[in-house]
């Protein structure tokens, strides 16, 4: 599932018509970098919620036919949230998964030279962070990553310890399946999944952006004009 249902807002003025996942960098879109990486990885059933500006997202998106994958899109009339749009997104992350077989998680504003294909495997009793060390405009981490490879507060550590979520996860559905339908945000879920010893990390320590400012997003351009040579 990409996550690509945001309102852009720091994103402005450049989110004003047109949604940040179809924002270019690079010569693409953001949204594209990610399906060829799943492709690459061999996935290719994918769910990606849309609702600011949804219809240009779904007329690009079709059924993903031309990108060679299956796309459902899940659209939200208001933004739900990340928990809130998994949630509405269940019926399509279930169909057929009846041994409850965990799904990526993908959030549609970052880039990444991270190989999704490390997750196929991947089997969390709850859930599974990439995390990565923090950037700038996070100093002080989200989790702190324990060396039996279980996620953890803060709270009791130093800012040494911790890291930042990339937007990259792993999750059980189930995990998800006694919410309500709603605006609900992830960090509860992953701090009730910390508190059962559920939550497991990943450092990652290659390539990563958050695509959040516009000047984050020239510097992602720039960044892979030079890579490409372009």
């Amino acid at each position: 599932m990409i996550l690509a249902a945001g309102l852009g807002t720091r994103m402005r003025p450049l989110t004003d018509h047109t949604p940040k996942p179809l924002l270019r960098a690079g010569g693409k879109t953001l949204i594209d970098y990610h399906i060829e990486k799943l492709v690459a990885a061999g996935i290719t059933d994918l769910i990606v919620n849309c609702s600011w500006l949804a219809e240009q997202l779904e007329a690009y998106l079709g059924d993903g036919h031309r990108f060679g994958v299956n796309i459902v899109v899940s659209r939200e009339d208001q933004p739900l949230e990340t928990c809130g749009g998994i949630v509405q997104a269940l019926p399509f992350l279930c169909e057929g998964n009846l041994s409850d077989e965990p799904f990526l998680l993908i959030n549609g504003d970052i880039w990444t030279d991270f190989d999704f294909k490390n997750l196929i495997s991947c089997k969390p009793d709850a859930g599974h962070l990439v995390m990565i060390k923090n950037p700038a405009h996070n100093p002080h981490g989200d989790f702190v990553l324990a060396s039996d490879g279980l996620l953890a507060e803060k709270d009791g550590h130093s800012v040494a310890e911790s890291y930042t979520f990339s937007g990259i996860s792993v999750w059980r559905p189930s995990v998800f399946s006694h919410f309500s339908a709603g605006k609900r945000a992830l960090k509860p879920v992953m701090l009730n999944a910390i508190s059962k010893r559920s939550l497991s990390g990943e450092l990652y320590e290659g390539h990563w952006w958050d695509i959040g400012t516009p000047e984050r997003l020239a510097a992602l351009h720039e960044f892979l004009s030079i890579k490409t040579g372009s």
